[in-house]
């Protein structure tokens, strides 16, 4: 059930190695442990782009490509996992981060005015670097195991229906 729920929406394998700019890329894209739709390759795609997508670096997206070649897991999901910080929603994640940082750290929070400049960044930034790292080093840690617990589980459950399912149609039959 799960795998027929997840094929719906994702391109089939072949239809991506084979374009001339993905041959390019080399032997490990073609790789089948990142294609593959399964119980650990989903839970570890989740797990991979949740991490990512709670480091603060450009790039998010690469970032997540690499890792799910690296512990060969779904790429396919890895990548877009990452979109879960977003412009929206980066604001409010980040500065979640800080502040698991400042609490780790027993620190105390610096008072400021968030402004969308690369000048505010530089000069704040030496001074919440330490907490904002380690937060969202924390943050991502926490995020990407329950990710992968959560998915692991529901994949669990949903071949448990499934199995429900089909020993009721095999009663039916029986009777």
């Amino acid at each position: 059930m799960p795998k027929k729920i997840i094929r719906k929406f994702m391109p089939y394998r072949t239809r991506i190695t084979e374009n001339t700019m993905i041959k390019k890329l080399g032997p490990r894209l073609q790789d089948p442990g990142i294609w593959h739709i399964n119980r650990r390759s989903i839970s570890g795609a989740v797990a991979v782009g949740l991490f990512c997508s709670l480091i603060p670096v450009p790039f998010q997206m690469l970032l997540a490509a690499i890792a799910a070649i690296l512990f060969r897991v779904n790429i396919l999901i890895a990548v877009p996992i990452v979109w879960v910080s977003n412009p929206v929603t980066m604001p409010p994640i980040f500065y979640f981060c800080y502040q698991v940082g400042v609490s780790i750290l027993g620190s105390t929070t610096r008072a400021f005015n968030f402004e969308l400049s690369f000048q505010w960044l530089a000069n704040e930034l030496e001074f919440i670097w330490q907490p904002f790292l380690l937060g969202c080093l924390v943050v991502a840690s926490v995020t990407s195991f329950l990710g992968y617990c959560v998915i692991r589980l529901l994949w669990r459950y949903m071949v448990w229906q499934e199995m429900k399912k089909r020993h009721k149609r095999q009663q039916r039959f029986s009777e």
